[in-house]
């Protein structure tokens, strides 16, 4: 059971530094979500976004913070 309690702060822990992170993106005044290339369409009542370059700006900064990591983690 410890092993369990310990997986849910960790969850809990990265949880609370993702929402600071979007927080201070949003401060920033970021255009996440607006890029060109993000798609959204709106009707009356619905709005359907598909944010494909802001994933795809996402994935390729992850990708490199994760290998300087563990680069210097050798």
């Amino acid at each position: 059971m410890s092993d369990l309690g310990r997986a849910l702060i960790f969850l809990g822990a990265l949880l609370v530094v993702a929402g600071l992170v979007v927080l201070a993106l949003t401060r920033l005044h970021l255009p996440l979500g607006r890029l060109p290339g993000d798609l959204t369409w709106r009707g009356r009542g619905w709005t359907v976004s598909l944010p494909l370059a802001t994933s795809i700006l996402l994935s390729v900064v992850l990708s490199l913070l994760l290998w300087v990591v563990s680069h210097f983690r050798r």
